[in-house]
């Protein structure tokens, strides 16, 4: 019998102890410290990994930085705490220690991972985790992957990642042993005496917890709307702010708007109609311009250049959409880093642009916002491979096909990328020469495809074909050898660029870039068709830089526009800093063909704008980003959606800077004529009339 009785001694001593309310709380509450601190390690090292944006921001900041990201972190813990809060309604779940353990396992591991990912991904485009995420996982996933493996030290990254998970496994085990009860019984008799908590003790202390909870998740104690991204935009350092933000919680906002119905996301109307319509056409119009259809279409016109900006001689016409080139690296526009050599030597020979700036910030919205000039609107950021994009748009390939021109494109990749040959070939556009279509090239891109030089060579020949045929042409050019993972010949023509860090290769891509469009216009030069030809050379989106000026990152929007072809400089000299955008283009381009056109671009002609009218672009970042801004002269009007503008003055070039300015009255008309372009553009869209001619209704139109 006494063998017995402690045998069951024994037993008793290894069943799971009974769980208290002070043990899971302070399980819980020790869970939530790791996972600040984890959060703030994460930060840390996304701020020592792209330690470059720090520039002149003072240590202030960042600690600033770091008070307002907790808050943020706060909220996503209490959210991954949700279980651990429930289990107090219940004895058996709060002795389910080792789920709970599991759990925080697996969702820190999960937030770690994005973490580590963010860390390249921030590098690349200067912002937290977003849409373009999900944007890329819709395209071509063997070249996603392939130029993430190529493009970034993938497996130290993960073998990173796996160690830290390990840790975290670990480190939420020494939390849970360290937090059990204490073992106060020394006879199964005694045990039975000890009671669970009680329900309405249990139940009491949830409701505490639920309301400490529903608090953090605010992340606020002020009345109205809880805490949003727009609460971590406290400093004049835009690396700091966005340091602030909590990647999980970006992504996943992000999420919310790609996988609802895009329209759902698109800028609400705020104007009445009639008057939005009205401001936008006042925008747009010019005397040169007569309207038609005015009761079904936005700013359909009839536009009769003047004669004296005509360019007799030219009769074709090649647009050049260099992948990232910046405007902060271009030697003719201030850089000294000597980068872009050949450009710099052919903007002598042309008309240069200085601030002129992409509609968004990836290759998409470059591409049809240069041949369709139609902008980047909120939540049509990938109007290419949208519904909507099947629309008709008054771009270039409706302008020239139907007088008789020609037409190629020639890219190094593949066309089904961004559903570029579907988008094209229902503008209008015939002949494509891709990937596939490449013989022998120098060198090819394992995740992209040929490079620049290929691309060039190629369009050398393509054109000189054109040519022959006897017809005019227009034709698209587009590179791509200036984009991760910058795979370029092993025996470079150029020397690598050196000593601006992380942007070495980057740069020495774009390097490779200028001097493959340098070896074609050395080309061109000596074809039958350079004399009457119209090049326009510019980028389709800039790229991060050290410096991040406002909200925007301006650097990622301004790029060089160039014009070379017969008389041009004679007629309008080498430079101007005009504000302009890519919807601009296809105006600028009808303009020095001289001849009447019926258009309905959303841009003008950068040539024949009213006395003292400095131009505008509404510009927009990519990836879901609900954040606009309007530019005129030397401001800039930065709208978030939901949040107040704010209006800087800027500067770029080589003394570039930017700094608030408060002018309400300045900031009022600007955001008026951003709200009316939005909302009578996002109108237009929907409605299917974005063409020459009025469209013939479809069921997805209406």
């Amino acid at each position: 019998m006494q063998q017995t009785d402690a045998k069951r001694s024994a037993n008793f001593g290894r069943r799971p102890i009974q769980p208290t309310i002070s043990s899971h709380l302070a399980f819980t509450l020790g869970s939530a410290l790791a996972l600040l601190v984890m959060f703030a390690l994460l930060r840390l090292a996304l701020l020592a990994y792209n330690h470059e944006s720090i520039g002149a921001t003072p240590v202030s900041e960042f600690i600033e930085a770091f008070i307002n990201g907790a808050r943020f972190d706060l909220r996503l813990i209490a959210y991954i705490c949700v279980p651990l809060l429930l289990s107090l309604l219940s004895v058996r779940a709060m002795a389910a220690r080792r789920l709970h353990c599991l759990w925080l396992t697996v969702a820190a591991s999960l937030c770690l991972f994005l973490g580590v990912v963010e860390l390249n991904f921030y590098r690349e485009f200067h912002q937290r985790l977003n849409g373009l995420v999900f944007q890329y996982m819709q395209e071509d996933l063997k070249t996603v992957f392939s130029m993430i493996w190529y493009g970034f030290p993938v497996v130290r990254l993960l073998l990173a990642w796996l160690a830290a998970a390990l840790l975290l496994g670990w480190m939420f085990y020494r939390i849970e042993r360290a937090t059990r009860p204490k073992a106060t019984v020394s006879s199964h008799t005694e045990a039975q005496r000890i009671a669970p908590p009680a329900w309405y003790t249990r139940g009491a202390v949830f409701v505490v917890c639920l309301l400490v909870a529903v608090v953090a998740v605010r992340g606020t104690l002020r009345h109205g709307p809880p805490l949003r991204w727009g609460d971590a935009y406290t400093t004049e350092s835009m690396f700091a702010n966005h340091l602030g933000l909590n990647g999980t919680l970006t992504l996943i906002n992000a999420a919310e708007h790609t996988f609802s119905d895009h329209r759902d996301n698109t800028w609400k109307a705020t104007l009445p109609e009639d008057e939005a319509l009205k401001t936008v056409r006042s925008m747009l119009l010019t005397p040169r311009d007569q309207l038609v259809d005015a009761d079904t279409a936005a700013v359909r016109r009839v536009y009769t250049p003047a004669p004296e900006t005509r360019l007799p001689g030219v009769r074709n016409v090649v647009v050049i959409l260099m992948e990232s080139m910046a405007g902060r690296y271009i030697g003719a526009m201030g850089s000294t880093d000597n980068i872009t050599p050949n450009f710099d030597a052919l903007s002598k020979d042309g008309l240069l642009f200085t601030r002129f700036f992409s509609n968004g910030t990836h290759t998409h919205q470059g591409m049809f916002a240069t041949m369709a000039c139609f902008p980047n609107l909120p939540a049509f950021e990938y109007l290419m491979r949208m519904p909507e994009g099947s629309n008709k748009f008054s771009g270039l390939p409706q302008m020239l096909s139907p007088r008789g021109y020609n037409d190629v494109y020639v890219y190094n990749g593949s066309f089904a990328w961004d559903n570029q040959s579907g988008f094209f070939s229902n503008q209008g556009m015939t002949s494509f020469v891709g990937r596939d279509d490449f013989v022998n090239p120098v060198f090819i891109d394992p995740t992209w495809g040929v490079s620049d030089q290929d691309m060039f060579a190629r369009s050398a020949e393509e054109l000189s074909k054109l040519e022959k045929q006897g017809k005019p042409f227009y034709a698209l050019l587009q590179t791509l050898s200036n984009h991760t993972p910058y795979a370029l010949p092993k025996d470079l023509p150029i020397e690598r660029v050196t000593g601006h860090g992380s942007l070495d290769e980057h740069l020495t891509a774009m390097r490779y870039a200028d001097w493959s469009l340098g070896q074609f216009f050395a080309e061109a030069r000596k074809q039958p068709y350079f004399k009457d030809t119209l090049f326009i050379v510019v980028g389709d989106h800039g790229f991060g830089a050290p410096e991040q000026l406002t909200e925007m990152d301006l650097f990622r929007f301004n790029v060089p526009l160039l014009l070379i072809g017969p008389g041009v400089q004679e007629t309008f000299g080498s430079r101007r800093d005009t504000i302009g955008s890519q919807i601009d283009i296809v105006p600028t381009i009808l303009g020095r063909l001289g001849e009447p056109a019926r258009h309905q671009c959303w841009g003008r002609d950068l040539l024949d704008l009213p006395a003292g009218d400095p131009g505008v672009a509404v510009i927009k970042p990519s990836g879901g980003e609900q954040t606009v801004a309007i530019v005129s002269g030397d401001n800039i009007l930065v709208k978030p959606k939901d949040l107040d503008a704010r209006l800087y003055r800027y500067e770029l070039g080589a003394t570039h800077h930017a700094e608030v300015v408060n002018d309400a009255d300045k900031a009022s008309a600007m955001q008026h004529k951003l709200d009316a372009f939005l909302q009578t553009a996002t109108d237009s869209l929907l409605n299917n009339t974005t063409g020459v001619a009025p469209a013939i209704q479809t069921p997805s139109s209406k």
